[in-house]
């Protein structure tokens, strides 16, 4: 049996690759589940960790969903109503409480179809570079269901009110040139360059202080929901911190001094 996610290291930057590619990289059984929730609470652990790229084994990136589990009426998808609700809150809807609270910046590299859930999967990253060969699909409706995993809210902020309706009520993909169109990934590039293409763009974000790189990710997430009063409050509190920080102080030298900085993560 696979490991459900296979996870790499390369200097800074942690890859988590969805490891099912004969089901298409599904997201919705227990032990994959499990394996992301625990990759990221190790990077969360290891301030070593400054970036992390997500992407997928094989042709897709997420299927989402098992379907043949839907079918068959098992694992999550089995039971009453009133199960039903708890297998989603305790299983599937673990994935978005984890990647929202990953504190260093992700990256989604869509190697292929990024379906219903799977889709959800990216726009939980904070940054997406597609291949020529990804589509994106919410489309829960398509198998008469809804967006179980938080994709009502996540696809609106991506792309906005109007297009996230046509997204959702229709159920259909669109390809990465429109992705690219609408703003919902920043990068397309040919397959064979998606790797090289993620990790360059990891590459930049690693070259920043990583307490700072921290810090900033929460204050774009409490900025969704807060106050900008309350996120000043937030923000002055954290630049308290920032300011005594070894890397803050290199990096002011560094540039006073026109030479490249080194960052300790202190």
């Amino acid at each position: 049996m696979n490991d459900p996610i296979l996870i790499a290291r390369t200097g800074d930057i942690v890859v988590w690759t969805l490891n099912s590619p004969e089901a298409r990289n599904p997201i919705s059984d227990a032990d994959t589940i499990s394996a992301l929730e625990d990759a990221v609470a190790a990077a969360n652990r290891d301030h070593s960790v400054r970036a992390a790229i997500l992407t997928g084994a094989g042709a897709a990136f997420s299927s989402g969903g098992n379907v043949k589990h839907m079918r068959a009426r098992t694992g999550m998808f089995g039971g009453a109503p009133a199960r039903l609700r708890q297998e989603y809150r305790h299983g599937i809807q673990r994935i978005p409480k984890a990647l929202y609270h990953c504190e260093v910046p992700t990256i989604a590299a869509v190697n292929g179809p990024a379906i219903g859930a799977g889709f959800d999967l990216a726009l939980l990253c904070d940054m997406r570079i597609a291949a020529t060969t990804a589509v994106f699909a919410e489309s829960f409706v398509k198998v008469g269901l809804v967006p179980g995993d938080g994709g009502a809210w996540l696809l609106p902020r991506a792309i906005g009110m109007a297009r996230a309706c046509v997204m959702a009520f229709t159920g259909e993909p669109i390809d990465a040139v429109t992705a690219l169109d609408w703003g919902l990934v920043s990068q397309v590039v040919e397959p064979s360059a998606l790797s090289d293409a993620a990790h360059r763009l990891a590459a930049r974000v690693c070259a920043n202080p990583p307490q700072a790189l921290r810090m900033t990710k929460r204050l774009l997430r409490e900025g969704a929901h807060q106050s900008l009063e309350s996120l000043l409050e937030l923000s002055a509190a954290m630049q308290a911190v920032a300011h005594h920080t070894e890397d803050h102080h290199e990096a002011v030298s560094a540039m006073l001094d026109r030479r490249p900085p080194r960052f300790a993560g202190r």
